[in-house]
């Protein structure tokens, strides 16, 4: 079961709900799915109930009482639980597991760096009209890319009326070097004033950009070793003993194409950039388990965490190059 599906899956738990008369709304046309947050359980988890509960008239715990059920027994999942406020967590069956690992490894596998690029903004042109400054320059660059990414075209003018405007760098960021400069720019959301300061070149875990670029040099490297074990990667169950990381990992690789889409819609690479930085803090820790250890042989377990690794790197190298950033093969 992939995210879209689990999507599909809540909606429906809503309109059966709507249809028993024990809620009175009108259906959203999306449910959002995400890894659970802190205090949260399971595989997935869906804030549905918190935003059908002002227009249900109940409180967003009863909302989520009342769908617990439905969801309950579909098919693919184990066990809902409600959590908070109103949060459904929602455990997925083994098997579903196992095919929602297969189904997005796959998927990466067969687009590439094109994974999550889609039709959004097909057939739009979007005009952007930016002031000769360049942290201004450098996002509307960034958005023509993402613009692109999802079937549309961006042009960029000068002059007024401005419609594209983050707050100016308060230095020149060249000293930083290309892809640090351009990180520093469009890391930030665009009303927080940027950071130009030798931080962004350190190489070590407080530096974000550092994280994203060394996870995927190090995804590179396990590819090279497992081709030296004489393995290599192919998608499907990650062995009994995955772990949390790995599951959080695949929710960050599964959210990649509605990020993409997001960050295009709204002139906002600040959302793919910060992504980056959670899918590369979810695979740092799980690439500790995708190489066989000591006398251990390479099993079909390996070979899918391999194989959920490299998409990661995917997702990486895909999302960077989108932010004009380079992504070393060695670091």
């Amino acid at each position: 079961m992939t995210p879209v599906e689990l999507s599909r899956t809540v909606l429906h738990a809503v309109r059966r709900a709507v249809d028993d008369g024990e809620l009175s709304v009108t259906v959203p046309e999306r449910a959002v799915v995400t890894a659970p947050g802190p205090g949260g359980c399971g595989d997935y988890a869906t804030t549905i109930a918190l935003q059908l509960s002002r227009p249900a008239g109940q409180p967003s715990r009863r909302v989520a009482e009342i769908l617990l059920p439905r969801l309950a027994d579909a098919d693919g999942i184990r066990d809902v639980v409600v959590t908070g406020p109103g949060f459904l967590n929602i455990s997925l069956a083994e098997r579903a597991q196992a095919d929602l690992v297969t189904a997005v490894v796959r998927e990466v596998g067969a687009r590439g760096a094109a994974y999550g690029h889609g039709d959004a903004l097909a057939g739009q042109i979007v005009a952007l009209r930016v002031p000769y400054e360049v942290r201004a320059e450098v996002v509307a660059d960034a958005v023509v890319r993402l613009v692109a990414a999802q079937g549309g075209r961006a042009t960029v003018e000068h002059g007024g009326p401005v419609d594209l405007r983050p707050v100016p760098a308060p230095e020149d960021p060249a000293p930083l070097g290309a892809d640090a400069a351009r990180w520093a720019l469009l890391h930030p959301a665009p009303h927080d004033r940027p950071r130009i300061t030798a931080d962004h070149l350190v190489q070590r875990e407080s530096n974000p950009l550092f994280r994203v670029r060394y996870a995927h040099a190090r995804i590179r490297s396990l590819s090279r070793n497992a081709g030296r074990l004489g393995f290599d990667a192919e998608p499907g169950p990650l062995g009994p003993d995955s772990d949390t990381a790995a599951r959080e990992l695949l929710a960050a690789l599964a959210e990649h194409p509605r990020i993409l889409a997001a960050a295009a819609t709204h002139r906002a690479p600040d959302r793919l950039a910060r992504h980056l930085v959670t899918v590369a803090d979810a695979a740092l820790p799980f690439l500790a388990s995708v190489l066989p250890c000591g006398e251990e042989k390479p099993s079909a377990a390996h070979r899918a965490r391999l194989a959920l690794a490299e998409a990661a790197g995917t997702v990486l190298a895909g999302g960077l190059y989108l932010l004009g950033i380079d992504a070393p093969e060695h670091l």
